[in-house]
């Protein structure tokens, strides 16, 4: 059965650090472009951070480019958004999901995912 699950979500102070994790099951992580997307109540589904199939290519939001990391663990068929200097705007429902397999390089356009994680809450707050 295919299945994205995210966790690591959590409330978090401005200036802390979260890592989120999207563990797959059901097929093969590096064999899909992967991307991480937020949306805040209100406010439309934008992506965060992206990574391509097989080369790794990465891609960022600028507003977080030097703040978020993406990065994949094959053996354990899960990636992961490392948030750091987290901002009260970055508070919103992260999830994950998955390109069609014929997609090479990930992009940080929703519509170009075609199965979607549950979500995971990320508040951060004073």
């Amino acid at each position: 059965q295919l299945q994205l699950v995210e966790s690591g979500g959590g409330l978090v102070q401005p200036g802390g650090s979260l890592r989120l994790s999207c563990a797959a099951s059901g097929f093969t992580l590096d064999y899909y472009a992967i991307g991480w997307f937020r949306q805040a109540p209100g406010k439309e589904r934008e992506g965060v951070s992206c990574i391509s199939r097989m080369d790794g290519t990465t891609y960022n939001l600028d507003s977080v480019k030097g703040r978020f990391t993406i990065s994949r663990d094959n053996a354990k068929n899960t990636v992961y958004l490392q948030m750091n200097s987290l901002k009260p705007e970055d508070t919103a429902v992260y999830y994950c999901a998955r390109a069609p397999n014929r997609i090479r390089r990930c992009a940080l356009e929703p519509s170009r995912y075609d199965y979607w994680g549950q979500g995971t809450q990320v508040t951060v707050s004073s």
